[in-house]
């Protein structure tokens, strides 16, 4: 338990973003997946979610959930693979 004023309201504000980055990490995993399920059955939608889900790794990147740099890393692995679909 905090003893000062200033350490509960640390506390507090851990707790939101500790729940927030979770939230953020959880969904960008959960679209992940269910993308390179796309992209393994060879679906033609995958081209198409291509754009939402690379929208969705520079947000992530923004808000910090994932680093910029692997942000980059994984766009680029997501549009390689979308381009082996279609070729």
């Amino acid at each position: 338990m905090a003893n000062h004023k200033s350490a509960a309201k640390k506390s507090k504000q851990d707790e939101v973003r500790r729940t927030r980055n979770r939230a953020g990490k959880s969904r960008l995993r959960s679209a992940l997946k269910k993308y390179r399920a796309m992209v393994a059955e060879g679906s033609a939608d995958a081209a198409a979610e291509l754009t939402s889900i690379l929208s969705l790794v520079d947000v992530s990147a923004k808000h910090g959930f994932i680093h910029r740099n692997a942000a980059g890393r994984l766009k680029s692995k997501l549009t390689r693979q979308t381009n082996a679909i279609s070729a």
